[in-house]
């Protein structure tokens, strides 16, 4: 059986590579509009000094053969009662990646960085028109703990939010 080998490979991004965070950025907006809280003309002409201070986050991105293919990033709680938590945001894989086991190492990448600094909890919040996303978060351990009617504006639909998390120790 012939096997066509693509090299994978999950890093963070450094601040200089705003060009790399951009690109799989704005496909993720435009190609699955309705899976994010952000437009892709919220960020389409955004200064390059906004797209640097937005990898203030932590940006992980899979790449296959060199070109981004997924995305994951994290937001941490600053309070300091709740330094301890962190937000999955920005979430994607191109579909044509999707079930390749880029999504889970994305994954692990970012809560093994998140437990590296003391992150003891990761949240996220997914749309309930996103099935797929939500069995994928269950799988990975994550437990629904709620439910925000009317999270997401779309369009003038008012779509619920489902609010998850999974504890790192």
């Amino acid at each position: 059986m012939a096997t066509n080998k693509q090299e994978v490979s999950i890093r963070r991004l450094s601040m200089d590579e705003i060009d790399v965070f951009r690109c799989i950025r704005l496909e993720a907006l435009s190609r699955e509009p309705s899976s994010f809280a952000s437009r892709y003309e919220d960020w389409d002409n955004l200064p390059d000094d906004e797209w640097r201070q937005r990898l203030n986050n932590p940006v992980f991105v899979a790449f296959l053969n060199g070109q981004p293919v997924g995305i994951m990033g994290l937001s941490r709680h600053h309070p300091s009662k709740m330094v301890h938590r962190a937000t999955l945001i920005s979430v994607y894989v191109r579909k044509s990646q999707r079930g390749t086991g880029i999504a889970e190492n994305l994954l692990k990448a970012v809560a093994d960085y998140a437990r590296s600094i003391g992150v003891l909890q990761l949240q996220l919040a997914v749309s309930v028109e996103n099935p797929a996303a939500m069995r994928f978060y269950q799988r990975q351990g994550f437990i629904e703990i709620g439910r925000i009617p009317g999270g997401f504006l779309d369009d003038g639909r008012e779509i619920d939010e489902i609010i998850m998390v999974r504890c790192l120790n």
